[in-house]
């Protein structure tokens, strides 16, 4: 069973210092704009880590080249992947995420295809509905599903147009 199809529609870096890598991925990736949203909090009631529920804070930046999104993560306070993942590793490129249409079914594939869900939650009254899966096997430290809903897609829509609006 496939776990995720279609094209990859993020790709993501975790930072320690998120205006620093703002500027690095704008003079690499032509991103004219990013779109930072401080202390973005995930409680415990919507979020878990290896099955156990967590409360954390992560400051995110969203910007787009070309039709791509490029998300940034710093995290601020609370145990996550991301965290880890800056801690073992340093900065860097963290997942790539496709979107999916239902994320319960994509974690039941890729649980079945012995891959670990490591970490899944939801925002905004379940708008957006992610999990991460070990990406280890094919390369990737992660790969991030996500249903996108309407409300998202348009906050998302408005960031890109943002993104690559001529100076």
């Amino acid at each position: 069973m496939t776990i995720a199809s279609g094209p990859v529609t993020q790709i993501c870096w975790v930072t320690g210092d998120i205006e620093a890598t703002e500027r690095l991925l704008s003079d690499q990736f032509g991103v004219r704009a990013w779109t930072r949203i401080p202390d973005v909090e995930f409680g415990p009631e919507t979020t878990t880590l290896r099955g156990a529920p967590v409360r954390f804070t992560a400051h995110i930046s969203l910007g787009y080249a070309g039709d791509l999104q490029l998300e940034l993560i710093q995290p601020v306070d609370g145990p996550t992947i991301h965290a880890e993942f800056l801690a073992e590793r340093g900065p860097g490129l963290h997942h790539v995420c496709f979107e999916v249409d239902d994320v319960d079914t994509a974690c039941a594939a890729a649980e079945a295809a012995g891959l670990p869900v490591l970490m899944r939650g939801s925002m905004m009254d379940g708008e957006i509905e992610f999990a991460y899966v070990d990406g280890s096997a094919g390369g990737a430290p992660y790969v991030e599903l996500a249903r996108v809903g309407p409300q998202m897609q348009a906050f998302y829509a408005a960031v890109k147009e943002q993104s690559t609006r001529p100076s």
